[in-house]
């Protein structure tokens, strides 16, 4: 019910506006007057008992006395009324409500406590309630400007949400300036009721809606988010800022809305799954806004230049090669028609340089001859304002603006660069409102064109399925519930072993020695060299005690090792149980360490990760993130995504690991941490791989109560 009221709030018949007022300056001033310039067909009823009218309405004493159930109330009076104002409307039916007013969860307890108070009220009568702490929503399409910004958007394709009301008021101002239009533009503020998750349901569904667009401090329920993400990306871009990265982003992002920000590796992994394309900044935001909302998605990585001036022409070429996509290779048959066309100096290879003399004419019968080359997907038009251009820029943005419906129907996006301010400025504007992406410089629009290509092949891959295999979960569950029993917050190595074995991966030959004798005769019959390391629940870094010695040949270097590891952590570990010491099978010869584990975030639960060990985790913490479950193409990605990929494929003659043996490691751990919520962190540590097998050397498991 209260999704289907989702609707009374971007699309109401008649609104109510609780703290109307008359005086300029004040929020509920603002209201009136925004709704009023809008142009809004439907009632709107200001209610204040202290006036008769407001910019020509006449003025509602009392909630009560309202003639109309509203659709949609704005309530905009002191926080220490809000909660009273809701339940009258919640009593008379109403079905929307946007809460302009601040001081509830941001300022802290109290006001945290007041707004779970809200939220209550809102669920009890079914009202899609927005904010509070926010600066209201603008529809323009249905001429509702319900918000307190300056400026009324023209209607658009573009829908924009976010968590700062701030950020809202200057993108806004930024997009007026830019002649940008918007379906929606929606400030969330606290979320109390309605969060992303919600909106992201609700403008997947809206006709008017064609790219999503949003800024978010925190996620209220990741799986929901990521559920209803999935769900729109194959047929809508969704674009996101994710703020709170760093440390200090993050106390920030607490104390400006009481959120608790989420690990920034989650979020992009979040993202990954979901589809949704991850940028940092709004100028970013915008540049993929605008081209998605205008352009064609390119159906291939081939990208064509055209330029009047070598230099820009190669810093655009480097850009490309350090993209996704690919500089195209133009037909033989259009090399011949642009032979016939172009003066004999210019360069007919992308990119296609017509020289510094180019006229617009010769502009517009390259470009037309471009689109007609099938190797070509996508076409960045450069200029530079030489003399013989400067005068017909404006003729020349026109033509581009012809051609460019042509390219449309063939699927081609037409992207232009025009290099310099004073002279192209006029230009720039025709290209823009004819909704072709124009650009000071060539790198962010080929980035543009990037993200729209790696789009548009998300958009063509089918979903995959989690991979999921036959393990004896029982065995595991054994293991897990004798250390819960004990009140043990680690399960680690030989103990966690059992569990590692009943999720089929191999582990080298590990056995328990309680003595020194013990540690002799089995490492004889596992054969030397041998791995002594020490064997305690408490103790679970083992080389801060000096508790792992390697390469160990003889029985008298087993026997002083299983003192020496013993004895040292006694000392530094008195209150450690010690059981002995695990005596374990060297590694294979050419094996690589690498590190694969997990560990559960609060909003969307288990993050797998992958990377090399040694330096590459602890130094250059060269890692791969995913969120569990996994599927095949997870695993595999991941392992390929590290700059140290190359280490493991092998070079100069060095063979490459089994990949197939990382992956089914991986796979497991994704398995095992959706089998067992209880789990909080997994460690496979080191994970040793040479081109034959890999072998899990380590682990470590905490337990969550």
């Amino acid at each position: 019910m209260m999704k289907q009221n989702i609707q009374a709030l971007f699309n109401p018949q008649s609104i109510a506006i609780i703290g109307a007022s008359n005086t300029p300056g004040k929020i509920g001033y603002f209201i009136v007057k925004n709704m009023l310039e809008s142009g809004f067909t439907g009632r709107i009823f200001p209610v204040n008992p202290g006036s008769d009218e407001i910019l020509g309405l006449k003025v509602i004493k009392k909630i009560s006395q309202l003639p109309v159930k509203p659709d949609l109330a704005v309530i905009c009076v002191p926080r220490q009324f809000v909660l009273s104002v809701l339940k009258e409307l919640g009593q008379i039916g109403t079905r929307a409500v946007i809460v302009i007013s601040a001081g509830f969860k941001e300022t802290g307890k109290d006001g945290f406590l007041l707004e779970q108070e809200l939220a209550d009220v809102a669920r009890e009568h079914n009202i899609a309630l927005l904010g509070p702490n926010c600066l209201g929503l603008i529809n323009p399409h249905a001429k509702v400007n319900a918000s307190f910004a300056q400026g009324q958007p023209r209607p658009g394709n573009i829908a924009f949400f976010s968590q700062s009301g701030a950020l809202c008021v200057a993108i806004l101002d930024w997009a007026l300036g830019g002649n940008i239009g918007f379906s929606k533009f929606i400030s969330l503020g606290n979320k109390a009721i309605l969060d992303e998750a919600d909106m992201i349901a609700y403008l997947g569904k809206d006709e008017k809606t064609k790219v999503i667009l949003g800024y978010i401090e925190n996620v209220c329920c990741g799986e929901r988010f990521i559920a209803e993400a999935l769900k729109v990306t194959h047929q809508k871009p969704i674009i996101m800022i994710k703020s709170g990265t760093t440390s200090a982003g993050i106390k920030a992002a607490s104390s400006h809305t009481g959120a608790m920000a989420g690990s920034d590796q989650a979020y992009t992994a979040a993202f990954k799954k979901a589809g949704i394309i991850r940028v940092g900044d709004v100028e970013t935001l915008f540049n993929l806004a605008r081209a998605f909302s205008t352009q064609p998605l390119p159906q291939g990585p081939n990208l064509a230049i055209l330029t009047n001036s070598g230099g820009p022409g190669i810093m655009a070429a480097d850009v490309c090669e350090r993209s996704a996509l690919n500089m195209a290779s133009m037909s033989s048959a259009i090399v011949h028609k642009l032979q016939k066309v172009l003066p004999p100096y210019a360069s007919l290879y992308n990119p296609i340089d017509i020289i510094g003399d180019a006229t617009a004419g010769r502009y517009l019968k390259s470009l037309e001859i471009i689109l007609e080359d099938s190797n070509v997907h996508a076409i960045l038009i450069l200029l530079t304002p030489t003399s013989a251009i400067a005068h017909e820029i404006d003729e020349l943005s026109a033509g581009i603006a012809r051609i460019s419906k042509k390219a449309l129907l063939a699927q081609k996006p037409v992207f232009v660069c025009y290099m310099g301010k004073k002279q192209v400025e006029k230009g720039r504007k025709v290209l823009l409102d004819a909704g072709i992406p124009c650009y000071d410089f060539p790198e962010p629009a080929i980035k543009s064109i990037e993200a729209m290509y790696l789009y548009y092949q998300w958009q063509k891959t089918p979903e995959a399925e989690p991979v999921y295999s036959r393990v004896d979960r029982e065995k595991a569950k054994k293991v897990i519930f004798r250390a819960k029993k004990e009140n043990q917050n680690q399960i680690v190595e030989f103990q966690a072993h059992e569990i590692v074995r009943a999720y089929n991966l191999p582990v080298p030959e590990t056995r328990l020695a309680r003595s020194s004798e013990e540690a002799v005769f089995m490492a004889m019959q596992i054969g030397f060299p041998v791995v002594l390391k020490i064997a305690s629940p408490h103790i679970s870094h083992k080389t801060d005690v000096g508790g792992v010695m390697t390469g160990l040949k003889t029985p008298e270097e087993v026997k002083t090792a299983f003192s020496q590891i013993t004895h040292s952590a006694q000392r530094l570990r008195r209150e450690a149980y010690i059981a002995g010491c695990l005596v374990q099978k060297m590694a294979p010869e050419g094996c690589k360490e690498v590190i694969v584990g997990f560990k559960r975030d609060e909003q969307f639960g288990p993050l797998v990760m992958f990377g090399l060990g040694g330096i590459y985790v602890e130094v250059l913490k060269d890692i791969s993130f995913r969120l569990a479950p996994l599927t095949a193409e997870d695993a595999r990605t991941m392992i390929r995504e590290i700059k140290s990929y190359l280490v493991l494929k092998g070079f100069r003659g060095e063979p490459g690991v089994n990949f197939a043996a990382l992956e089914k490691i991986i796979l497991a751990i994704s398995q095992l941490a959706c089998d067992f919520p209880e789990i909080y962190e997994a460690e496979f540590n080191p994970v040793l791989v040479n081109h034959e097998k890999a072998l899990v050397a380590d682990v470590r498991l905490s337990l969550s109560y």
